[in-house]
């Protein structure tokens, strides 16, 4: 049954473990297969026509696979394929909208932060949202971007002295303009939440789009009549273009990080399996 087959998760790295968690929570029963583009991450800085290309790419493998839809959990990959995706493919295509719109309702300053890639703001659909719910209500948007932050997540570098170095240069200027929410516009930045905190406290409430978009999914799951019949039990495998041995420790680190407390008990320790990770061409 289509039901049973596995649900696609792609990013170009390793940021979209924070959307696997939450889609993991949202959909217990489902079995997750996550492709990360290692070999040509990060896409912030890539030309436009190259972001679509590599998500074509990337999907058209997931697709090959045999999953019944795909959670592009990529920002950029987001703003720029979304619609040429879903023109090439019958099946659903689920990506990323920054989490403006709760950030508008939550903030008291009137001011709110977005961190994101370059190529994340240089796409129309942070501006759509912008326009569609900051600018009605009046609320001022500010924006900070960074190309290193994406490498040193990658590199398993999330709490460095570097990454806080990098934060505070960049997020100093919206603190000091009293933005009091900060949204995440990048699925690897959510792992940066202890460095955020570690520099700027409780100046910002941080806020990312990985749970709407589980909602979301399980939603879309649900009306086309693909949702995995089982209540708990789904699996997690793992695809990079990339050297699997070098993506294996981040992606231990940061999938315990996004999957919570393992469940596995020997001799009184909790562990967790160590993921399956296998190499591919796309």
């Amino acid at each position: 049954m289509m039901s049973d087959a596995p649900l696609g998760v792609f990013d170009s790295g390793v940021g979209g473990l924070s959307v696997l968690g939450d889609l993991r929570r949202a959909l217990p029963g489902e079995d997750l297969l996550y492709l990360a583009d290692t070999a040509h991450v990060p896409y912030g800085a890539r030309p436009d026509h190259e972001i679509r290309e590599l998500t074509a790419r990337a999907v058209s493998a997931l697709h090959a696979r045999g999953v019944k839809g795909v959670v592009v959990a990529c920002n950029t990959a987001s703003a720029f394929s979304l619609g040429d995706l879903r023109s090439r493919f019958d099946m659903p295509v689920i990506g990323l909208v920054p989490a403006v719109k709760p950030a508008v309702l939550a903030t008291r300053s009137g001011v709110v932060g977005v961190l994101a890639t370059p190529g994340t703001m240089r796409g129309t659909l942070l501006a759509d949202v912008i326009r569609e719910f900051a600018d009605p209500a009046g609320v001022q948007v500010l924006k900070a971007v960074s190309t290193e932050l994406v490498p040193l997540v990658e590199a398993g570098q999330a709490d460095s002295a570097r990454a806080r170095e990098v934060l505070r240069e960049i997020l100093t200027p919206l603190a000091k303009a009293g933005a009091d929410q900060l949204v995440l516009g990048c699925t690897h930045y959510p792992f940066l939440a202890d460095s955020i905190r570690a520099e700027f406290g409780d100046t910002f409430t941080l806020l990312d789009s990985g749970a709407a978009v589980a909602r979301h999914t399980r939603q879309v799951l649900e009306d086309r009549r693909l949702l995995n019949a089982r209540a708990s039990g789904g699996t997690e495998a793992f695809l990079v273009t990339g050297d699997p041995a070098r993506a294996a420790p981040v992606i231990t680190d940061l999938l315990s990080r996004a999957l919570g407390p393992a469940n596995v008990q020997n001799e009184g320790e909790i562990h967790r399996a160590p993921p399956r990770i296998e190499c591919m061409q796309t």
